[in-house]
C-alpha cells in the first residue's frame, strides 16, 4: 500500500495537511518527534512514528518498511529570530535533517518531494517578495530553509527528485503551539490574554505582516502533487492583506473578548516589513486566501479557549547569549 509521509504531522501546519490527506482517502505515515507538536493533534486514522528527522537510521527503517509514494516536509524549528543563538541547534534540525529525509526519497524513488519553506528566504527585499527575487536571508533560519529548497534542485537534476516548495509566511490557527515564546505571535498573544499578562511588543509595533490562516493553505500543499504544473516550482502562499503588529494585538483582543495591555521590548534584529506576492501560486488554485484576519483569528480564538492556558517554555540548548532578547531568559 503507498503512503504519504508527513513530517512534522503532529505540529501546526503539518497537522492541517495530514488532515486533508486523509480526507482525500490516502494512507498517512505521521513522522514527529513531538519537540513542537502534540499527539492530540494526530488523526487516528494516521499512522504515527514518534522520532527524529535527524534519525537518518529511523529514516531508513520508515522507508523500507513502508512504500513512500509522496513526502511532505513539515519538521523544522521554525523559530526565525531565535535562530541566530541556536546555529548548531538549527542546522542540525532544519538542513541536516531535510537532507536524511531526501537522501532516503531519492533511495526509494519518492513521486514527490512537497517542502515547507519560509518568506524568510527573501531576507529584508523589498515587498511584496516575489519568486523572481534572488533570495537574500539574514538569519540561520532563513539560511537553512534556501539551502533545502537548492538541496532539491540538484537532487532534481541528478537523481530526477521531483519536488514542489512552498514559502508561507505568518500561519496562525488551531493546533498552533501557544506554549511557544519564541515564534507565532498570534498564539503568544492570545496565551498572554488568557493568563491576563500584557502582550509583549519588539519596538514600537510598526512592523508589517501579512498574517495567513492556516486553513487557506493545509488543502493547496496537500493536493499539490496531483497538478504536474506545481513540479520543480517554488511558491510564495499566504494572505495578501498586511497589518502592523500593533493592529494584529488590537484584532487579537477583539477575537478573544479580552482587553490587554501592550508592553514594548527593545526591538530586536528581525525584517520589518515583509508580505509577498501571490500570483503564481492562484494562477493554478485561483483565489484561494479567503479568510480575512477577524474571522480567522475569532476561529482560533474559539480554539485557544477550549485548549486553555499552556506554560510558556523555555528553550534549555542557547548556544550564543550575546544580544539575545532579555525576555527569552525570564522564567
Amino acid at each position: 500500500m503507498p503512503y504519504s509521509l508527513v513530517t512534522g504531522g503532529a505540529g501546526f501546519i503539518g497537522a492541517h495537511v495530514t488532515n486533508e490527506l486523509l480526507a482525500s482517502g490516502k494512507s498517512v505515515i505521521v513522522l514527529d518527534d513531538l519537540s513542537g507538536g502534540f499527539t492530540e493533534n494526530i488523526p487516528q486514522d494516521a499512522i504515527f512514528i514518534e522520532g527524529s528527522i535527524t534519525d537518518h537510521d529511523l529514516l531508513s527503517k520508515v522507508f523500507e518498511e513502508y512504500d513512500i509514494e509522496y513526502v511532505y516536509h513539515l519538521a523544522a524549528y521554525a523559530a526565525e529570530g531565535l535562530s541566530h543563538f541556536i546555529k548548531r541547534f538549527n542546522y542540525t534540525n532544519n538542513l541536516i535533517g531535510s537532507v536524511n529525509l531526501i537522501n532516503e526519497s531519492v533511495k526509494h524513488k519518492v513521486k514527490c518531494f512537497v517542502f515547507t519553506s519560509s518568506i524568510a528566504t527573501y531576507g529584508a527585499l523589498p515587498p511584496p517578495m516575489n519568486e523572481d527575487m534572488i533570495p537574500q536571508p539574514e538569519d540561520p533560519y532563513g539560511i537553512a530553509k534556501l539551502a533545502v529548497e537548492m538541496d532539491l534542485k540538484v537532487s532534481h537534476e541528478m537523481f530526477g527528485l521531483d519536488y514542489v516548495i512552498f514559502r508561507p509566511h505568518n500561519v496562525y490557527g488551531e493546533y498552533q503551539n501557544l506554549g511557544d515564546r519564541y515564534r507565532n505571535v498570534v498564539g503568544i498573544f492570545m496565551n498572554q490574554l488568557m493568563q491576563g499578562n500584557p502582550l509583549t511588543v519588539f519596538g514600537d509595533g510598526s512592523q508589517t505582516r501579512a498574517f495567513t490562516y492556516v486553513g487557506d493553505i493545509g488543502q493547496i500543499i496537500a493536493h499539490c502533487v496531483d497538478h504536474k504544473a506545481c513540479y520543480g516550482e517554488v511558491f510564495n502562499i499566504g494572505a495578501d492583506q498586511e497589518y502592523s503588529v500593533k493592529e494584529l494585538a488590537t484584532e487579537v483582543m477583539n477575537a478573544m473578548e479580552i482587553d490587554g495591555e501592550l508592553r514594548f521590548l527593545e526591538a530586536r534584529n528581525e525584517v520589518l516589513h515583509a508580505h509577498a506576492d501571490h500570483s503564481k501560486i492562484k494562477a493554478i488554485f485561483g483565489e484561494y486566501s479567503k479568510t480575512s484576519l477577524p474571522d480567522g483569528l475569532k476561529k482560533m480564538a474559539d480554539w485557544a479557549k477550549r485548549t486553555g492556558i499552556k506554560k510558556s517554555t523555555k528553550f534549555e540548548n542557547i548556544e550564543i547569549t550575546e544580544k539575545l532578547p532579555p525576555i527569552w531568559l525570564e522564567d
